[in-house]
């Protein structure tokens, strides 16, 4: 099987830490070496103890699984011989109290559109079925107690 990496580094540069004012600013690298600015959601740590330029974790989750739809739509639309001249979702994830009580991304809603090129043009019903199965087969949403749902958004 494949495992997969990312560093996550954060550094104090001399602040007071134990008046919790620190910043959460850090640093997310991966194994290509693109280097990501992270911070806690300032939802959950105001700022400027949290950076709003950069990536938060529950903003991560989101992309993640809507990236992971994405790739196995596209695989699958090729599969099935359809041209995709693009793709743009605007998911959307929640945060609330689960079952356990305990603060959670309790749904994500995937919100794909996708606009295909050539003759050839898929019906609602097929697209609807190509993002099924996407979604089934996404290793990001097979992996989370989350719920996932998609609703794809047309081009009218």
């Amino acid at each position: 099987m494949a495992s997969y990496t990312a560093t996550v580094a954060w550094q104090r540069d001399g602040q007071i830490f134990t008046d919790n004012r620190y910043s959460r600013a850090h640093v997310w690298r991966f194994d290509g070496g693109v280097e990501v600015p992270a911070s806690s959601s300032p939802h959950v740590v105001p700022l400027p103890y949290s950076s709003e330029a950069a990536i938060d974790p529950e903003e991560a989750f989101v992309a993640s699984l809507s990236s992971c739809h994405m790739l196995w739509f596209l695989s699958l639309a090729v599969e099935q011989g359809w041209t995709v001249d693009s793709y743009h979702d605007e998911a959307v994830g929640k945060m609330a109290r689960n079952a356990e009580k305990k603060l959670a991304m309790t749904e994500v809603v995937l919100r794909p559109l996708v606009v295909f090129g050539g003759e050839h043009q898929p019906s609602r019903e097929q697209v609807d079925s190509l993002h099924h199965a996407a979604h089934e087969a996404c290793f990001i949403a097979n992996s989370v107690k989350t719920e996932v749902r998609c609703e794809p958004r047309f081009a009218d």
